[in-house]
């Protein structure tokens, strides 16, 4: 049988991937930060299923859960929030910043590093950094929702080709607009918006090929790829229209 670890598993992308698998018959690992949640989700998955409950910036106890799971096939980097401009603000605070930071960033790298030993002893596994459109075109109301979704693009990139011939694979994704919980908070246009489940199905797939880069939809993606390389002012045009503002429930 199969094991996987997802990772942000009690909504949203996080749970269809870990339904997604489930129907494939994998073993997983769930983790989220809401406990009841998470439990609602195990037993939609009807499989074999350990959870945890905790707050992924608690990198000894994502270390402790790794140790007691076992060998590890397919890790599924998902946790984030999103957050950003209020209303009435010209820009996000340095508090929201940091904990954006925090949150999709640093503690994504730290807990990739207690999954990867596993990994590189066996020789075999497969990483999938869920990361963001937005981390390849810049959201002037969310800075650092930005910068870390690029910043898991780059350690994505790089760690692939530091493992290259190991046996360890590295894919980084890129979804555009997902109707989930999260996403809800995004007060705003959201063009393109796709289900949970068809994210998760692309994110899947894509993974287990051990695809470099992927991402969806299809009319954002290219948008996204050339965003650093065209006029500023184009650029503006684009994404006139996509100006938005953050509402934490």
């Amino acid at each position: 049988m199969k094991t996987a670890i997802v990772t942000g598993a009690s909504s949203g992308i996080g749970r269809a991937v870990a339904l997604e698998l489930a129907r494939k018959g994998w073993r997983l690992g769930l983790v989220g930060r809401d406990a009841e949640r998470l439990a609602q989700v195990a037993e939609a998955c009807g499989r074999v299923v350990q959870t945890a409950a905790m707050d992924m910036r608690d990198t000894a106890a994502f270390a402790g859960f790794v140790a007691g799971f076992g060998a590890v096939d397919l890790y599924v980097s998902n946790h984030g929030i999103l957050d950003g401009r209020r209303e009435g603000e010209t820009v996000e605070t340095g508090a929201v910043a940091s904990d954006v930071l925090a949150i999709n960033l640093t503690s994504a790298v730290a807990a990739l590093h207690a999954v990867l030993p596993g990994m590189q002893a066996r020789g075999q596994g497969q990483i999938a950094l869920v990361s963001s459109l937005a981390g390849l075109s810049p959201l002037p109301d969310a800075p650092a929702y930005s910068a870390s979704k690029a910043g898991l693009v780059m350690y994505g990139l790089s760690l692939r080709e530091a493992l290259r011939g190991t046996g360890v694979g590295v894919s980084v994704c890129c979804p555009g607009y997902v109707a989930t919980p999260m996403q809800a908070e995004h007060l705003g246009n959201r063009p393109h918006e796709i289900k949970p489940e068809d994210a998760a199905r692309r994110i899947v797939k894509q993974a287990l090929a051990n695809t470099r880069l992927f991402g969806f939809p299809a009319p954002l993606w290219p948008m996204a790829l050339f965003s650093l390389l065209i006029p500023e002012g184009l650029l503006r045009l684009f994404n006139g229209n996509l100006r938005f503002t953050v509402k934490k429930r």
